[in-house]
């Protein structure tokens, strides 16, 4: 078991910056997410996934659970809902009958083509701008801070 995680200190002044910039990041995009699904007719996650269907064609629901990083039983209500609304159909994979594809209909690919901008392509975006030493930096950190949070967050049972 890890110790205790140590408070701020006045030897890392920076953290509060850096906590900041993350809740900024975070707040802005789902902001973001909601003001064009709300334009749309649709909700945030069902924009999330519309948008990650969009350039791939089909996903499993366990891709797409892992995409949006969701669990599979929150997915699978997203799915059910933008199938009802004609979004989404799913199909069986040819490969293994066990395996359900969610690919979009005709009027999901519309809806596709209608939203323009949406976070990830903001983030993709900004990040273009950096050197490639710096984004090869910052993904190590990020994937570093990502690991960390997940191993906290299932040491306190929080997670299936």
């Amino acid at each position: 078991m890890r110790a205790a995680p140590k408070p701020p200190s006045a030897e890392q002044p920076e953290l509060d910056t850096i906590v900041e910039a993350i809740l900024y990041l975070y707040t802005e995009s789902r902001r973001i997410t909601k003001d064009v699904a709300a334009r749309h007719g649709v909700t945030g996650p069902q924009l999330a996934v519309v948008k990650m269907l969009e350039p791939v064609g089909k996903l499993s629901l366990s891709e797409l659970s892992w995409k949006i990083r969701a669990r599979n039983s929150t997915v699978t209500g997203i799915i059910d809902r933008m199938e009802r609304e004609g979004l989404v159909e799913r199909r069986r994979s040819e490969d293994d009958r066990r395996v359900i594809h969610i690919t979009l209909t005709k009027k999901g690919q519309r809806l596709a083509g209608e939203i323009p901008v949406e976070p990830v392509q903001i983030f993709r975006q900004i990040l273009s701008e950096l050197s490639p030493r710096d984004a090869g930096e910052l993904s190590r950190i990020l994937t570093r801070l990502a690991r960390r949070v997940r191993e906290l967050v299932q040491e306190k049972g929080e997670v299936e």
